[in-house]
């Protein structure tokens, strides 16, 4: 679900020659630990979805707050997770590695034993922020430990696999967690994955020496954190203040001077965060577009869908995460055919905006969903058509995002492609959970507010609404796709470094 693109660090590149040789079985086992914190990262996204409604049930927070629990993590992950990558550069790849995941850890358990929804959101911030530091870094170590191309590939092989069963398992071990033991377990397994892999990195990983070439951006990584958090945090604001109060266009007006200062900033820093050149390239741009868009429309689909299927339909959360599985394997496999059929034949320009306009159809169809709907006849199709209009943007869109970038830009354009789509879901988050949240207030007034029934219709158009707003998102990343994207196939460097995308 969550098909997050982590980063290699930059000095990755040229440290092979600093790092001691490993013997070929040590290679193998240090693969093991990066693709067990691979997907404990990839788990936490689908996981935490599934037991949200117990989450909110059991610690009392109301549905304007529920967006914040998905909201802080991919808000903190994607603002820092370019930081977190010089940081791996600066600091060292095994000490950040340790660090992330050791914060990742302790940051689950105190999510898990939290009393209160500002102890969760205050938790689930502090899981991005350590996430921030062990994505790149583990992609760093990989590429660090297998420098032979054939080994690197199988690995990368490896950990990718890894990475995309991680969202099925997610969804069906969020469901049996929650389930059978409480929705608190689902942070608590967290806390197993990273002392296992800890354990691993700290006997297996080298030191690797700092890079001592180049300096952190802090201006940079202050505009960008700030002005993104101002961004997402004027458009939640909106669902309790309205659009009309300087707590939402303040704020929003806040964050899109810092952002644009950002880019400005990005041109003349010595060291910057994000060098504006790997943006330029045209099919690049529109690929970053692309899965900024599905980052801002997926996410709220599923946290309203998982809504939909526990509240309205009254499924449990282990059969809420097997009605999701479909979705992954439609996706799945519409990105194998997307990326190495379609797009290796006739180019993005028609593939990209035509998964848009399938994800868009899908949405549209979902509108249609109320209280009586069976799940073969008319959720099922539903979810494999929006899964397979996923599939068919997101996987070439990943490729062409990180294709022909030089060497020293590999990890940074990686890292963008993952802060995109993060932040593309905070602000996806937030806006449809406003739109949700007016649309059911709207069906209230003048009705009974006590009655089940009109509680569960005012549900249902709030879920209904978001639906219509995502659709209008894919719609619109179909103009923009189409618009950007070059005619024919894209050249490929056969000597690119390999990126994992999770």
């Amino acid at each position: 679900m969550y098909q997050n693109a982590t980063a290699a660090a930059r000095g990755a590149e040229t440290a092979p020659e600093n790092v001691p040789a490993l013997s070929h079985q040590r290679r193998w086992w240090i693969l093991l630990v990066i693709s067990l914190s691979m997907l404990m990262g990839v788990l936490d996204g689908t996981i935490v979805n599934i037991a949200l409604p117990s989450a909110q049930h059991d610690l009392g927070f109301s549905d304007a707050d529920r967006q914040w629990v998905v909201t802080a993590y991919a808000l903190a992950f994607g603002s820092l997770l370019l930081l977190g990558g010089r940081v791996a550069d600066l600091v060292g790849q095994k000490v950040t590695f340790l660090v992330g995941l050791a914060g990742f850890a302790a940051a689950s358990m105190v999510g898990g034993v939290a009393n209160g929804f500002a102890m969760l959101v205050i938790a689930r911030a502090v899981q991005g922020l350590f996430a921030a530091l062990l994505a790149p870094s583990a992609l760093s170590v990989l590429m660090t430990t297998f420098t032979d191309p054939r080994e690197r590939a199988k690995a990368f092989t490896v950990a990718g696999s890894v990475a995309g069963a991680g969202g099925a398992i997610g969804l069906i071990l969020g469901g049996v967690l929650t389930q059978y033991l409480d929705w608190r377990w689902t942070m608590y397994v967290n806390v197993v994955f990273a002392g296992v892999a800890f354990v691993g990195g700290a006997a297996l990983l080298h030191r690797t020496p700092r890079d001592t070439t180049s300096k952190l951006d802090v201006p940079g990584t202050l505009l960008a954190s700030i002005g993104l958090f101002c961004l997402v945090y004027g458009f939640s604001n909106a669902e309790t203040h309205g659009w009309g109060s300087p707590a939402t266009w303040g704020m929003l007006a806040a964050g899109a001077v810092l952002v644009t200062l950002f880019a400005w900033w990005q041109g003349r820093a010595a060291y910057p965060l994000l060098p504006l050149r790997v943006l330029l390239d045209r099919n690049r741009g529109a690929s970053f577009a692309a899965l900024f868009v599905t980052g801002a429309g997926m996410f709220g689909v599923f946290l309203f869908l998982t809504y939909y299927l526990q509240q309205s339909l009254g499924y449990s959360a282990l059969n809420t995460g097997f009605a999701f599985l479909p979705l992954i394997v439609a996706s799945s496999s519409a990105s194998a055919v997307a990326n190495n059929v379609l797009v290796a034949r006739i180019g993005p320009k028609p593939v990209v905006p035509l998964g848009m306009a399938i994800a868009a159809a899908g949405l549209i169809w979902m509108t249609t969903l109320d209280l009586n709907s069976g799940y073969v006849t008319q959720v099922l199709p539903q979810l494999i058509l929006v899964g397979i209009g996923l599939g068919t943007v997101i996987a070439p869109a990943m490729s062409l995002a990180t294709s022909g970038v030089e060497a020293t830009d590999a990890g940074v354009a990686a890292a963008a492609v993952n802060t995109l789509q993060q932040v593309g879901g905070s602000i996806g988050i937030a806006l449809l959970s406003t739109m949700a949240s007016d649309a059911a207030t709207g069906y209230l007034s003048g009705r009974d507010p006590k009655d089940p029934g009109v509680l569960a219709q005012a549900g249902l158009e709030g879920y209904s609404t978001a639906y219509w707003w995502s659709a209008a998102v894919f719609v619109t990343g179909l103009v923009i796709t189409a618009l950007l994207y070059r005619r024919g196939v894209p050249q490929q460097d056969e000597n690119a470094a390999p990126v994992v995308h999770m």
